[in-house]
């Protein structure tokens, strides 16, 4: 078995979770004289009163505000709260608002509140730490129950838990305030380890969303119709409505920045890297299962391919919806099937009234009567806060139960029997039909390796009508079913004119072709016109080509530096660093940079496991790189990943009954994980228990049947069982038949398919 330096990016960064008074500016140096620049808000309502008005009082107006009587909602008032691993007591002292918190073991801390952090259903308090660091507390006050409760009360959320107050997860200057202020900017200084955060304002204000007003304010005071977007950079008007949905999505996504702060007018994946339709974020029909907030579910919709945008169903000013109850839907979906804004394809509107039992079957007026309740249905997230489904989705019941995805008619129904559910859907709707194209059972196929799975896979690639997000999502299980299929549809992912197809093909690219392709292949998108895809084609170009020496670096390899550089408030960011130093030549840079992100968070595993690598492996230091992964291990006993490093060194000196021990450990605490199954399987079989090899990698592949190479490793262990041979190949024929695998197996060196494509030579 082969062990290397494990090189691994988190081009990622961490998941990003982000919710969205004025106050004065903090800071901040004197305003560029021919760039627009941030202006006094007070301004807009000499014109804008309306919009003002609209705007005071709502969700965005309080996002973020200084602790007072009129903006604090919790009781702080002696009141206690007693958890699972802290307590924690709210009380004032001289009109201040602080908290007593004390852990298990611990001694108790008290905290003055800085800011208080939303409005409702839920409000949460900014503590202020070392550092000028900003934390958000990990109790919360319902405002709907009045009382309070703990956000993660679990008995491991303890003083080293991720999900900890004090931990980086739950620092606001980088996860949170960003969306909960005007012109925010972390300001972190990395030499002194510490934030000096500044904004131009508490709250979501105008300038947030229209970009810097100084021209705005020329133009109103001399109106010109020839001036664009009447001096805004960020137009968001009838005739620019295309960008009012990116705008939005700053804050309502889920995603990671790329940089300090937005930049009015930049397209959003300039500024974030935004998630994809991953399986533990999304469902296999796209709707939402994590924290993923709205943008992503629009994004698939039929009303945002018809050009609907955030602000036909929300007043934009105060976030309220444009109408009460269904009659926000019925503006378009009603019986004359014209919808309500010129710009909107109404192509695929039927005339008919829709706020009618006849269409809905449920009593008028009841819960399941709501246009939302069947097409927007909603998840809880932060312990009590309703988020509905963006994806307008229909109901399907029959086909939740068979993928496994939720489904709004199972959700009101929950605990009743689904069999009879099911078939009244069928009565009320016999002519019903998935409205997605097949993609959700083509994705079910995909990721859980059922026969059909590539064709199923191909042919909705063959699709034109769909959405960038399913797109990417579709092409990132390509892997799984390598073909001369494969290799073309990631090809022309690359040359997609969505940035989403683009930015999720470039990983796949050293899987699925040639290595003599490779770096021909990404070459165009080194300079493509969106930076998160430069970013991506930068790290994968890097590796494929064994690094890069040049000085001055090229300017593609600059950038993904100076982005890492703007980011070192976190643990990701110098791993990133530490992996580039270690492949440009600067190897006297790489414990520094490894070093620097377990100073940041211990619990960034791996930068633990990379540094015990780069000791034992290039510095010959492994009684230190023991000690450190032993360390670890003691402090998180329960993490996977260390247990596995400090196999692998076990391996590197020979020591196989330690190594098989600790991938034991590894597989117990992450059953689930292939890679780690497949290390054990093969330190099983050449520890000399082949029987338990083919045990492990059986039972891995019951569970993963769509996980290749663990299929492909069973192969190999079964020279002497051909009977158990045929049927893994079948199997491997029935998911994907033009793998090249099935090619060599025949000993034919390569194979047509029906249509006369060629198969062989994409692993």
């Amino acid at each position: 078995m082969r062990i290397g330096i494990a090189v691994v990016l988190v081009v990622a960064l961490a998941g990003v979770v982000v919710a969205v008074f004025q106050a004065p500016w903090r800071g901040g140096g004197a305003a560029d004289p021919v760039a627009a620049h941030w202006v006094d808000e007070a301004q807009c309502g000499q014109c804008h009163q309306a919009q003002v008005r609209d705007w005071r009082g709502s969700h965005h107006h309080r996002a973020m505000t200084e602790p007072t009587d009129q903006t604090v909602r919790g009781a702080f008032e002696g009141t206690g709260f007693v958890g699972e691993t802290q307590s924690s007591v709210f009380f004032r002292e001289d009109g201040e608002f602080w908290i007593r918190t004390q852990e298990r073991d611990g001694e108790p801390e008290e905290h003055k509140v800085a800011y208080t952090f939303g409005w409702e259903p839920l409000q949460q308090y900014l503590l202020e730490t070392e550092g000028g660091r900003l934390q958000a507390y990990g109790v919360a006050w319902d405002t709907q129950t009045r009382s309070w409760f703990h956000l993660y009360d679990r008995p491991e959320v303890d003083e080293r838990h991720p999900l900890h107050w004090r931990e980086p997860a739950q620092n606001a200057n980088f996860i949170c305030i960003e969306c909960h202020t005007s012109g925010f900017q972390r300001g972190y200084d990395a030499a002194g380890d510490r934030f000096d955060s500044h904004w131009r304002a508490l709250g979501v204000g105008c300038q947030s969303c229209h970009g810097p007003a100084s021209r705005h304010l020329e133009w109103a005071r001399a109106p010109a119709e020839a001036v664009p977007g009447h001096g805004f950079e960020v137009p968001l008007t009838d005739a620019a409505r295309a960008s009012e949905v990116a705008t939005c999505a700053r804050c309502h996504s889920r995603r990671a920045p790329l940089g300090d702060g937005a930049h009015p007018g930049a397209a959003l994946r300039d500024d974030y890297r935004v998630t994809g339709l991953s399986a533990d974020l999304y469902e296999v029909d796209g709707t939402i299962r994590d924290e993923v907030f709205e943008y992503g579910a629009f994004v698939q919709s039929r009303m945002h391919a018809a050009g609907v945008v955030c602000s036909d169903c929300h007043n934009a000013h105060s976030g309220e919806l444009r109408a009460p109850g269904n009659a926000v839907c019925t503006q378009c979906h009603n019986g004359t099937g014209e919808p309500v804004r010129p710009a909107i394809r109404g192509d695929g509107l039927r005339a008919g009234d829709y706020d009618s039992p006849a269409h809905h079957h449920h009593a008028a007026g009841s819960p399941g009567a709501q246009c939302q309740a069947c097409h927007m249905p909603g998840k809880v997230y932060m312990g009590n806060d309703l988020r509905h489904d963006h994806g307008f989705t229909s109901p399907d019941p029959a086909q939740a139960r068979a993928l496994g995805h939720d489904d709004a008619c199972l959700q009101c129904h929950a605990g009743e029997a689904e069999g009879p559910l099911i078939d009244v859907f069928r009565r009320w709707y016999p002519e019903h039909q998935p409205r997605d194209g097949g993609y959700a059972r083509a994705l079910f196929k995909a990721r859980g390796g059922e026969a059909g799975a590539a064709g199923a896979l191909f042919e909705q690639l063959a699709r034109q009508d769909l959405p960038a997000l399913r797109r990417a999502a579709l092409l990132s299980e390509l892997p799984a079913y390598p073909s001369a299929r494969a290799r073309q549809a990631v090809l022309d992912g690359l040359a997609d004119d969505a940035a989403a197809v683009r930015e999720a093909a470039v990983p796949l690219v050293p899987a699925l072709l040639p290595p003599g392709e490779v770096v021909a292949a990404l070459q165009p998108l080194l300079t493509d016109p969106v930076r998160a895809v430069r970013l991506a084609a930068a790290w994968q170009w890097l590796q494929a080509s064994g690094g890069s020496r040049h000085t001055p670096p090229p300017a593609w390899l600059a950038e993904y530096e100076a982005v890492q550089q703007g980011l070192l408030e976190r643990a990701d960011a110098h791993f990133n660093l530490a992996n580039l130093y270690l492949l440009t030549g600067r190897q006297d840079r790489v414990e520094v940079a490894l070093r620097e992100a377990l100073r940041r968070d211990p619990a960034f595993f791996p930068a633990t496991v990379l540094l015990a690598q780069w000791l034992e492996q290039y510095k010959g230091e492994a009684d230190r790189a023991r000690a450190l992964l032993r360390e670890q291990i003691a402090r998180y006993p329960d993490e996977a990943s260390l247990r596995h490093g400090l196999g692998l060194s076990r391996v590197r000196h020979r020591e196989h009954g330690a190594a098989l021990a600790a991938f034991e450990a590894a597989h117990r605490l992450a059953p689930d994980n292939g890679d780690y199954a497949y290390v054990l399987a093969i330190a099983l079989h050449d520890g000399g228990q082949p029987r338990r090899a083919r045990q492990v990698l059986r039972q891995q592949l019951r569970a993963h049947p769509a996980d290749r190479p663990l299929r492909l490793a069973l192969l190999n262990l079964l020279a002497d069982r051909p009977d158990e041979r045929h049927a893994l190949l079948a199997e491997l024929r029935a998911q994907n038949p033009w793998d090249p695998v099935l090619s060599r197996q025949s000993g034919t060196g390569s194979h047509h398919d029906k249509n006369g494509e060629q198969g062989g030579g994409y692993e």
